[in-house]
């Protein structure tokens, strides 16, 4: 889109006309959008469009219609995540990562629905309701970026920004059919996000962009990327892309399963058909699970679930009434569990970082990981277990495959390369060490190239 803008081939204001219709058309069945600035979007797309007249330099997402998730603060708009409690907040002032975002160009048309509080794998809450998955209507486009990824998936949006504390942007783009990154903490600054980057989700959460392709991701993410002072984990790190010839001395190491949590029979189809594809690629492809994903999963818990939890509590204390089934669902989860003590929060934060230790050392023959997105995809609204190989698969656990890297502090990308039975989307995580999000992005480039063209959900 960008590139026929500059050639003049379409004009920004066609192209965000064409989003605001196909927003019109779709979105009632979706529920995606909870605010839409058609008239901001359409003063934008004129004066991108007479930059392009003036002959400008215009930037890589010159004219380009995105959308942001609504626990980011976009100017003069709604940054409630989801929650009554924080109904009618405005955001008076953008994000450093969507002022960057409009810098190079980037038209806003919206924001988007998530849990309340960001706290589910399902989008539905009290102030805006279930959101839907283009692929079939009756299940859910995941959490807590879902409306992200229905949004982008139906074509309402071209790209956008989600954020990911255990898989809220990894799993809606697997349920939806498109890519997201989770970058390491810090690379891409979380300023502006609620609930706010500080302690255990600044060790775990982060933003990131979501799109249909890798190489839209990798655009994103050269203009989002970057410190700022707001982020607690920011770090000065230059992008550094590399070579082919020194990405295919990669060894990638795969699994299928985390031999705890089964995942379905076209979940393991689609990494081995990923492993086979990136042999194709030219690269050295392994069977390889770290030791230590185990710990990592129950560590990320006593600190997204539990201190987590601890953290959200002051704000919901008195107002039960005003809570969503889902979040007082995950609060009794959180509540079955005794609280930290500052012993044991020391004890927590000690042994993530004995596990991070353990696991980077022996990524050293490995740099590359290629696994699961989740046990199942696309799951009916309200379910809350599964039936795999015999097993029951609990709400709870489906996900342990993206919370790793959140405990972690890994990037990875999701690339969709598979499809169930039903004939729903399944993605593939890619995975580094930190800092390195540039050999995800690189390597997920070579597997879309094996893959082939993306392909659109048949909603209309």
């Amino acid at each position: 889109m960008a590139e026929q803008i500059r050639q003049k081939m379409i004009s920004p204001i066609e192209l965000v006309e064409a989003h605001l219709a196909r927003i019109e058309k779709l979105n009632p069945k979706l529920n995606a959008f909870v605010q839409v600035d058609a008239e901001g979007a359409r003063r934008q797309a004129r004066a991108a469009e007479d930059a392009v007249v003036r002959g400008e330099m215009l930037g890589p997402l010159h004219g380009i219609p995105i959308s942001i998730k609504s626990s980011m603060e976009v100017k003069g708009m709604r940054c409630e995540a989801g929650t009554k409690l924080r109904a009618g907040f405005v955001a008076a002032q953008d994000a450093p990562l969507v002022s960057r975002l409009r810098k190079a160009g980037a038209i806003i048309l919206g924001n988007t629905n998530t849990p309340e509080l960001l706290m589910a794998w399902e989008t539905d809450n009290l102030l805006y309701g279930r959101t839907n998955n283009p692929w079939d209507l009756t299940r859910t486009p995941g959490g807590s970026s879902g409306g992200e990824a229905a949004a982008i998936a139906a074509g309402c949006s071209a790209a956008g920004v989600g954020s990911d504390g255990g898989g809220s942007i990894r799993v809606p783009a697997h349920f939806s059919g498109i890519c997201g990154l989770k970058p390491t903490p810090g690379r891409i600054p979380a300023t502006g996000h609620f609930p706010t980057s500080v302690g255990p989700f600044a060790l775990l959460g982060v933003v990131g962009p979501m799109a249909r392709t890798v190489a839209d991701l990798k655009v994103l993410f050269e203009v989002m990327q970057g410190p700022d002072d707001g982020d607690p984990s920011a770090a000065p790190v230059p992008v550094r892309w590399p070579s082919r010839d020194d990405l295919m001395k990669l060894r990638i190491g795969y699994f299928e399963d985390d031999g705890r949590t089964p995942v379905t029979a076209e979940t393991r189809a689609a990494v081995q058909a990923a492993a086979t594809a990136l042999r194709n690629a030219g690269f050295e492809v392994e069977p390889f699970r770290p030791k230590g994903l185990e710990s990592a999963r129950q560590l990320w818990w006593q600190l997204f679930g539990i201190a987590g939890g601890m953290l959200l509590q002051p704000m919901t204390r008195g107002r039960e009434a005003d809570l969503s089934p889902m979040l007082k669902q995950f609060s009794s989860w959180v509540a079955a569990e005794p609280s930290h003590t500052a012993q044991t929060l020391l004890d927590t934060w000690i042994l993530r970082d004995v596990v991070r230790m353990q696991v980077f050392s022996q990524m050293r023959e490995y740099p590359i990981l290629l696994c699961p997105v989740a046990s199942i995809p696309a799951f009916r609204h309200g379910e809350r277990s599964w039936e795999i190989d015999g097993q029951t698969v609990k709400y709870l656990d489906a996900w342990s495959y993206a919370e790793w890297f959140n405990l972690l502090g890994t990037p990875a990308v999701v690339v969709p390369v598979g499809r169930s039975s039903e004939g729903l989307p399944i993605g593939v995580q890619i995975a580094a060490r930190p800092w390195e999000e540039e050999l995800v992005l690189a390597v997920a480039t070579e597997l879309e190239a094996q893959r082939g063209a993306w392909q659109a959900p048949n909603i209309g």
